[in-house]
């Protein structure tokens, strides 16, 4: 059993940072990518960052620049820096892990930007 713990969403002003972090345990052995996900209401959930095994890393074009995902050495906890954000940027993000051919997610935590 995989459970992803998250942490670090909030209620923020534009312009401002957040940090989100994500604990990966249970029966994890070949961790290929961990990243995050967001939906906005009434919208579909769609890719933010990813970062592989090797510390390739992924992001959606809107948030290059401003978002950097990042993990620690054992490889089973996974951040996401989010500086200069928008209002467009509220949503709930979600954890995600790939073990095998496996999915993995998160419970989800709010993000909301604004003044």
């Amino acid at each position: 059993q995989v459970q992803l713990v998250e942490s670090g969403g909030g209620l923020v002003q534009p312009g401002g940072s957040l940090r989100l972090s994500c604990a990966a345990s249970g029966s994890i052995f070949r961790i290929y990518t961990m990243g995050w996900y967001r939906q906005a209401p009434g919208k579909q959930r769609d890719l933010v960052a990813t970062i592989t095994n090797s510390g390739a890393t992924n992001y959606a074009d809107s948030v290059k620049g401003r978002f950097t995902i990042s993990g620690d050495n054992a490889k089973t906890t996974v951040y996401l820096q989010m500086n200069s954000l928008r209002p467009e940027d509220t949503a709930v993000y979600y954890c995600h892990l790939l073990v095998g051919i496996i999915n993995y997610w998160g419970q989800g935590t709010q993000v909301t930007v604004s003044a």
